[in-house]
């Protein structure tokens, strides 16, 4: 039986453009059997995962749940979850970590500034005793202790592989393999995450701290990923574009990278957009003073194909650049296109 996953790539639908949008990532380790909504359908609270969704809603935080690659019986495993936040833009990507014993506790997040970049959001709601009438909420059931401490994570890049196969098969047929496969030979940064959009291009997966996103990956593809990041330097081969911008940004950026050939990391930033669907002009700044007006055209892809495994046949869009000129770079202050959320 086919899947999404071999229809999009017998079609060759391009890649590029379609990440999912997001300034800055909360993920929270939550092991086991994850749902189609894993926020709400996993071992972690769902009145929990409801509230963390409608804090990051409109902030640019995405909120998503990861665990180590492996079996995931349906078994309580610790009561541990270690905690990563990252924020994706160029020149100050960072990656924060801490461990909790309550996921509730995030709630005291201040999503608005992590959204920004801001690392001053990073607060914790206090521990509280579970009070009776709250029973339905998590909370630690020991004596209170210290807020747990944020630490800069100085380790390999994350890689997220989604492998959600109820949320699509294609991401448990191909995704967790590739997940396996990684952590085997060594990848530490290796995790499975819930839903990044974009099953038909499975195996798929984001890098933090940058944020780009990659199709149709392999377990070589990857270590050459990483070992480019280690260097600065972005791999564009099997990139959907840069978790930052939205999708017509990272349509433009990767262009960008095609005409001139740059691959520096953090060398280019989408600095301002204009227009709407289905045309957008979208101004690409290199951080030496350049900069291009790039054309990008929303399509409906022919012929129609499955965006999911079960879904009927539809025409997803996609973005195609039809044009890059040279430009002069925006004055400071000018709108940026925000990041927004799939």
């Amino acid at each position: 039986m086919s899947t999404c996953a071999t229809a999009s790539r017998d079609l060759s639908e391009p890649l590029a453009g379609t990440a999912a949008t997001a300034s800055t990532w909360l993920l929270v380790e939550q092991p086991g059997p994850w749902g189609t909504e894993a926020l709400t359908a996993s071992r972690l609270d769902p009145a929990v995962g409801r509230a963390l969704e409608r804090a990051a809603e409109g902030t640019g935080v995405r909120v998503a749940l990861i665990r180590r690659p492996g079996r995931h019986a349906d078994l309580h495993t610790g009561a541990r979850h270690r905690v990563f936040v990252a924020h994706t833009r160029p020149g100050r990507s960072w990656i924060r970590t801490t461990a909790l014993d309550d996921p509730a506790r995030l709630l005291g997040l201040g999503f608005t500034a992590l959204g920004a970049g801001d690392p001053d959001g990073l607060t914790l709601r206090p521990h509280t005793p579970c009070a009776p009438h709250e029973a339905h909420m998590p909370h630690e059931t020991h004596a209170p202790h210290a807020p747990a401490a944020w630490e800069e994570y100085t380790g390999d890049p994350l890689v997220l592989v989604c492998t959600n196969g109820k949320r699509d098969r294609c991401c448990a047929l191909l995704g967790r393999p590739l997940a396996g496969e990684l952590a085997a030979s060594g990848v530490h940064g290796t995790w499975e995450i819930t839903h990044i959009g974009g099953h038909r291009f499975s195996p798929t997966l984001v890098v933090l701290p940058h944020g780009y996103t990659y199709g149709r990956a392999t377990a070589q593809g990857v270590k050459d990923i990483i070992e480019a990041l280690r260097q600065g330097r972005v791999v564009t081969d099997g990139c959907r574009g840069r978790s930052a911008w939205e999708r017509p940004g990272q349509a433009a950026e990767l262009a960008v990278r095609e005409l001139t050939g740059e691959d520096g990391a953090d060398a280019l930033s989408v600095v301002r957009t204009d227009g709407g669907a289905p045309v957008w002009s979208v101004t690409v700044a290199h951080r030496d003073g350049r900069a291009w007006r790039v054309s990008v055209a929303q399509l409906a892809a022919a012929p129609p194909r499955p965006e999911s495994c079960g879904l009927p046949l539809g025409s997803p869009a996609r973005m195609e650049v039809v044009g890059i000129r040279t430009a002069r770079r925006p004055e400071h202050g000018v709108r940026a296109m925000a990041a927004g959320r799939l």
